[in-house]
């Protein structure tokens, strides 16, 4: 593939750091700060998706063959869904004390495509994987699985069946590329001047580079989220923007985008 030379000028610009392994916990204590500075705008973000995700399982009570899916994508679309939290970090690493939530809010506006090509772009990986998750459940499980006590007893304890280990590997091998991509990118578009092949190659130089460290931060986003969802949901009100700001952080640590013009 030949990359444009405009894309070639701008990778050239954009430094990627070897940052150590425990690098994620920095990124999590940062992150923690920023909730705890400008609450409100986190709040919101993590309610809207409790209360969706409360929704969705209200909708689909009884066909949790189709839930596993759509609960265990939704760290496929997360990203996209945390956007204007990334721009709530950016102001407070400026200097402002307090972000307002219609600010947060503001980044909604269908003004940037580049921002709604990739939110489409995880939204069919998201959907993709739901259909898969739930194909591969109710071609090959030994009973219905319409219950979350179902998926336990059928899916995961059935030790006659590799379906659970079968459905989290096919999961990896889907997340792992959408994750690459996306980890750096979508900070990236906000907060500098950039194309998206550019914040996406640099997203997977970033991986590429640290591939031990971005392994423990996926599994902190994985097991965070995983314990959030435990309590009805209710854990994601915080979860979200937690790890929201936190992957803010992420990117500034793993990105030196000090050559390309800043956004507004």
């Amino acid at each position: 593939m030949k990359i444009p030379p405009a894309t070639q000028d701008q990778m050239q610009r954009l430094r990627v750091r070897d940052l150590p392994p425990r690098s994620p916990l920095a990124w999590l204590r940062r992150g923690w700060r920023d909730l705890m500075r400008s609450p409100g705008p986190g709040l919101l973000h993590g309610a809207a998706a409790a209360l969706f995700g409360g929704l969705l399982f209200w909708v689909a009570r009884d066909h949790f063959w189709l839930l596993a899916g759509a609960f265990s994508g939704f760290l496929l679309v997360a990203p996209i869904i945390a956007t204007g939290l990334y721009l709530v970090s950016r102001g407070i690493e400026r200097g402002r004390r307090r972000i307002p939530v219609a600010e947060s809010l503001a980044i909604w506006r269908p003004r940037d495509g580049r921002l709604i090509i990739f939110g489409i772009l995880l939204a069919f990986s998201g959907t993709g994987w739901v259909m898969t998750s739930a194909s591969l459940i109710t071609e090959f499980a030994a009973a219905p699985v319409n219950k979350p006590i179902d998926f336990i007893r059928v899916v995961m304890l059935d030790e006659q069946s590799w379906l659970f280990e079968a459905w989290l590997a096919l999961g990896a091998v889907l997340a792992a590329p959408v994750f690459a991509s996306s980890v750096v990118a979508l900070p990236l578009f906000l907060d500098r001047e950039v194309g998206i092949r550019a914040a996406v190659l640099t997203s997977w130089r970033a991986v590429l580079t640290n591939p031990v460290t971005m392994a423990c931060w996926a599994l902190c986003l994985i097991v965070i989220t995983l314990i959030a969802m435990i309590p009805a949901l209710l854990g994601l009100v915080v979860a979200v923007p937690w790890l929201a700001h936190a992957s803010w952080h992420a990117y500034r640590d793993l990105v030196d985008a000090s050559e390309l013009p800043e956004r507004p």
